[in-house]
């Protein structure tokens, strides 16, 4: 997964978009833009790293103050990126922050797979009770956003393990962001069919 949380994916009935949403994938997407800037400006892994953990963290303190609460995605997100790239400053060696990806994707595929074996659809909370489908819409839901996660921190691996620096952080900034947000506009039709009308 990127930086950032992506935003909760569209809800099938939803009216009219919430200017709150805009507002946090703003705040979230902040880091990310930093750490590209940063990166193509210093031309330093060291300084992009250093930028994004603080930015990340403005964007942690933003969100709080905006909305008094911090999903947990960018939570996690935020005390991986504050460890790898901290090490990756502390040990002046980058590939602590290439793995970045990696770990915060195997930690959500490890969290929704736990889900789904003690047969708790966690990726409920993602979407903030603004989602009401069936068992077997969230049993679908997570099985794929799990595969997905698996998926991303295997493209994370092969691409800096494989590639030049510069490759690695257009793919971060260009790459993770897009794939995820065309991933979750594709489960709209899933959302859609398993949806739970509201009572009226």
């Amino acid at each position: 997964m990127s930086d950032i949380n992506p935003g909760t994916p569209p809800s099938p009935d939803a009216q009219r978009p919430d200017p709150n949403s805009l507002i946090k994938f703003m705040i979230e997407l902040a880091p990310l833009i930093v750490f590209f800037a940063a990166y193509k400006t210093q031309g330093s892994i060291q300084m992009a790293t250093g930028a994004i953990i603080l930015a990340t963290l403005v964007s942690l303190l933003a969100s709080w103050l905006l909305f008094k609460k911090v999903a947990i995605m960018p939570v996690v997100t935020a005390a991986v990126v504050s460890i790898f790239g901290g090490l990756t400053l502390w040990l002046d060696d980058p590939t602590f922050f290439f793995r970045k990806p990696t770990i915060v994707n195997l930690i959500f595929a490890a969290i929704l797979g736990f889900g789904l074996a003690t047969g708790r659809p966690l990726v409920k909370r993602l979407f903030d009770g603004q989602l009401k489908l069936t068992d077997e819409g969230w049993h679908k839901l997570t099985v794929r956003w799990t595969v997905f996660f698996l998926a991303m921190a295997g493209l994370n691996e092969i691409v800096w393990r494989n590639f030049a620096e510069t490759t690695w952080v257009n793919f971060k900034v260009f790459g993770i962001l897009p794939m995820t947000l065309l991933f979750a506009i594709a489960q709209v039709g899933l959302m859609s069919r398993h949806a739970v009308p509201d009572e009226t």
